[in-house]
């Protein structure tokens, strides 16, 4: 099974994963590449723009071969706006979308507390794109988890 976990930055998309993948299941999650790719002591999420190209082709070879094996491993990937066309391959494979998003305002407060500047517009994208997209149907909406 596919399991295709979205929300904002902050929301707890990988704590939700910690909290459902077993520990053969495959997971792909961006953040967690860059740190393998990345030189020693960048872990805080700070990322060049070389690491992060290298990065996301790394994330799309993943997600290219574990397609190829859904029938044998549980593949959990983190994508937080999938475009249409991203949603739609999505469900050709019959995944289960999971949305994670505790609300806006902790959504903020936390990207202030514990990302990198500039996050917060990638919330008020990810809220502005949930907005045109309300009425779509998705497997599973919840809070990641109680703060």
């Amino acid at each position: 099974m596919l399991y295709v976990v979205t929300g904002p930055p902050g929301a707890g998309k990988s704590s939700w994963i910690r909290a459902h993948a077993k520990r053969r299941d495959v997971v792909i999650d961006l953040d967690l590449i860059a740190i393998a790719l990345a030189g020693p002591g960048n872990d805080d999420r700070d990322y060049s723009e070389t690491l992060l190209k290298v990065a996301h082709r790394a994330r799309q070879a993943a997600i290219h071969e574990a397609e190829r094996h859904l029938d044998q491993a549980d593949v959990y990937l983190i994508h937080t706006m999938p475009q249409a066309k991203a949603r739609a391959h999505y469900r050709r494979l019959g995944a289960r979308i999971v949305v994670v998003d505790p609300g806006r305002r902790i959504v903020e407060q936390r990207v202030r507390d514990m990302r990198q500047p500039g996050m917060d517009a990638v919330v008020t994208r990810w809220y502005s794109q949930q907005a045109r997209q309300r009425g779509a149907q998705t497997t599973a909406a919840q809070a990641s988890r109680d703060w």
